[in-house]
């Protein structure tokens, strides 16, 4: 690994859950609350390094994955500073990526088709599972629930289950009910579970809707937006509760929406804006935070394009 911090510890990339828990719920010590003011709101990527997913454990550890190369970072939130746990390779992209409580990292393959299972502590590549062709499909994001790792496709109508622990075969999930697949553009991108954590709830970036899927039957229910009639460009997805963050990449803004009990209308509340948003493309949550990489779709991609992170408050 090339880093320009000392690797954490397992124990400090996979504990803290609890502490992490307790200063989410504001019962968290005052010498807490004033470190974590402290910690940067910004922290650099290479140049050239293409971010497009971030995910965030138990610990103060944000990994991030490259569309250039498949390269995995992990940024310490403490100090901005961040290490390669996994070297890119031509031809692969790390697109959504989510960790799991034991360490394991879930990450989606892009034009690839793939989804990798690799271990964060190092970057060891566990296993490749090819869900679809090696071209014209995009394998976009990916949410941990039961036992399975759900990954969305951008150009078809179906998830792919992917088993947790590596026990059993792929499920691959067709879309139907009020699913309508558009050609030629991004449709299923960001993906979460619904509050019960029995179901999905998929954001569809053109042209711009919210759907709860049954991961039994796959039947997609069109989500009525309440305050805006929709949430075009929808990216990444956290969700918080009832409450529903939605990062719409080219309009540089995260739309929060309360959703209803039954899952049937989500009403927007409010946005969040910040002049450091450059395209950002998917967030994840730490404490009262929320950390999006900008992936800068609109700028040049090349070797000497500059990227960052940015932390804003929930």
């Amino acid at each position: 690994m090339t880093r320009n911090h000392p690797q954490p510890s397992r124990r400090a990339v996979l504990g803290g859950a609890a502490a992490a828990l307790t200063a989410t719920a504001g019962t968290g010590t005052a010498r807490a609350t004033t470190a974590r003011a402290t910690w940067p709101t910004e922290f650099p990527l290479p140049d050239g390094f293409l971010p497009e997913g971030i995910t965030i454990g138990g610990g103060p550890y944000a990994y991030m994955g490259s569309r250039a190369d498949g390269a995995i970072l992990r940024t310490d939130l403490r100090t901005g500073a961040y290490e390669t746990v996994r070297a890119g390779t031509p031809g692969t992209a790390s697109i959504g990526l989510k960790l799991d409580r034991d360490g394991l990292l879930y990450v989606a393959g892009g034009g690839g088709g793939t989804a990798r299972v690799l271990d964060a502590r190092g970057g060891a590549l566990l296993r490749t599972y090819q869900l679809t062709a090696p071209s014209g499909q995009f394998v976009n994001d990916v949410v941990l629930t039961g036992d399975r790792a759900w990954f969305t496709d951008s150009r078809a109508a179906v998830l792919h289950g992917v088993p947790r622990g590596g026990d059993g075969a792929v499920r691959a999930l067709p879309l139907t009910g009020d699913w309508i697949q558009t050609p030629g553009v991004n449709n299923a991108n960001g993906i979460v579970a619904t509050p019960d954590g029995r179901g999905l709830i998929v954001v569809r970036s053109t042209p711009g809707e919210l759907y709860r899927v049954s991961p039994r039957t796959g039947t997609a229910a069109r989500i009525t937006l309440r305050g805006a009639d929709s949430v075009l460009n929808g990216d990444g997805l956290v969700r918080i509760g009832h409450t529903l963050y939605v990062v719409q990449n080219r309009l540089n803004l995260i739309s929060v929406w309360t959703l209803a009990r039954d899952l049937r209308t989500a009403t927007l509340t409010r946005t969040i804006t910040d002049p450091r948003f450059d395209v950002p493309s998917t967030a994840a949550r730490y404490g009262h935070r929320l950390y999006l990489v900008n992936a800068r779709f609109t700028s040049p991609q090349t070797p000497e394009t500059t990227f960052n992170g940015v932390a804003v408050p929930l």
